[in-house]
């Protein structure tokens, strides 16, 4: 896992089937979200119940670029669903709420970026018609991705190396891609100049 990744137990032995299993969940979780930062991962041993076994609290933390997610399963929701929980199944419930959340976090973000919407200003660098995608040059001076479905009123054919374009940026599965794209207010004008002129 290429996450930073802490797993600590207290009250407790390390328990190493179930450190591998926390590393397995991890490694899950980064693939469904490739920009966590972050994980801490902490299983306490209650010791409160004797008669019906340990309990266990487990508490997950992802760290995710301008915020924390936390995730804390307590031992009373165990008990609740289960009639003797054991660690692993403790630290499985933590993992299936923090694959959740991380969804829905996901979800909430791709939803601020589209309500946002904000166009930038950017020009052709690369085009693959026969690819179907092409590169923009942002006004950052970053390569951004585009397909040629994200071509609003132009054809990525009718599109040519340093063309000035306006995009909007959204965060795919894959990074940041250009969701649309579109010829900069001007660039038609410019054409239709220089179609005159020729």
């Amino acid at each position: 896992m290429d996450t930073n990744l802490e797993i600590a137990f207290h009250n407790m032995d390390t328990v190493p089937e179930v450190e591998t299993y926390i590393r397995e969940r991890a490694e899950k979780l980064e693939t469904l979200f490739d920009r966590l930062v972050g994980m801490r991962v902490a299983v306490e041993n209650q010791h409160r119940q004797h008669r019906t076994g340990n309990v266990f609290d487990v508490h997950i933390e992802l760290m995710v670029p301008g915020n924390d997610i936390v995730v804390s399963r307590q031992p009373q929701k165990a008990k609740e669903r289960y009639a003797n929980p054991d660690l692993r199944t403790s630290v499985r419930d933590a993992f299936d709420a923090a694959e959740r959340q991380l969804k829905e976090y996901k979800d909430r973000m791709r939803r601020d970026v589209k309500a946002h919407d904000p166009e930038q200003p950017g020009r052709v660098t690369q085009l693959f018609p026969a690819e179907d995608h092409g590169f923009l040059m942002t006004n950052t001076g970053t390569q951004l991705y585009f397909h040629r479905n994200s071509c609003l009123n132009v054809m990525l054919e009718d599109l040519q190396t340093g063309d000035p374009v306006k995009y909007v940026e959204t965060v795919g599965d894959t990074g940041p891609t250009a969701s649309k794209v579109w010829r900069a207010a001007g660039a038609d004008t410019e054409l239709h100049a220089s179609l005159q002129r020729g």
